[in-house]
């Protein structure tokens, strides 16, 4: 399957099992403190068998593409973890994930499973928005010495600072689907008036700012 088709049907997953909801007039409310009209909770896709059984299938598919020497599958803790497990099964590779930082009790572990230096990993997560908590993984491998080839992600809202911040840590992103493809998917499905696509589109632009 190519991968505008990919990303139309994850979109369209996305929509059907209300893992996206889209209130332009009814804003939700970030930790960060920005105001949005989207909010995504991939984690429901794991609730549906034809939905979690494509979305493994496609990000399997798309690291034997772009990322076919992988020796590893890292989950990102929290919601990347049972999406790497599914993809490492898929792939038949071994799986570790990795905490924002390391525990304060026990071992004081950060990666979780076994993890050498010199080792290929891809680093899967279901969302990217800044690229800022994600990429904090990549370090933590990195330090450990393993060698990142990229990134795999279900969904991205395609922030231009996203974009920056992967290109200047060197990590090559692959996601399934994004913000345009939903948005289009969203008009065609009748989620989403008409007249409410320019203030949606008004909020990738500049979203810290988008409300006030």
């Amino acid at each position: 399957m190519d991968s505008s088709l990919i990303q139309k049907t994850v979109a369209q997953h996305l929509l059907a099992v209300q893992a996206v909801r889209l209130r332009p007039a009814e804003p939700f409310t970030w930790s960060s403190g920005w105001k949005s009209p989207i909010y995504c909770d991939n984690r429901i896709t794991l609730a549906h068998p034809e939905v979690r059984s494509f979305i493994k299938n496609a990000l399997a598919q798309a690291i034997r593409q772009q990322f076919p020497t992988a020796d590893v599958i890292a989950g990102v803790a929290t919601a990347g973890i049972p999406q790497g497990v599914l993809v490492a099964d898929v792939l038949n590779l071994p799986y570790c994930y990795v905490r924002p930082e390391p525990k304060a009790h026990g071992m004081g572990k950060q990666i979780e499973g076994h993890l050498s230096a010199g080792q290929r990993v891809v680093v899967i997560e279901d969302l990217i928005s800044t690229g800022g908590s994600s990429l904090k993984v990549v370090d933590a491998l990195r330090a450990a010495g393993a060698e990142v080839l990229g990134m795999a992600a279900i969904f991205t809202y395609g922030f231009p600072i996203a974009d920056q911040n992967f290109a200047n840590k060197g990590v090559p992103l692959v996601c399934l689907s994004n913000y345009d493809a939903l948005l289009k998917e969203a008009q065609a499905l009748d989620y989403i008036p008409a007249d409410a696509m320019e203030s949606l589109a008004a909020w990738r632009q500049n979203p810290s700012e988008w409300g006030k």
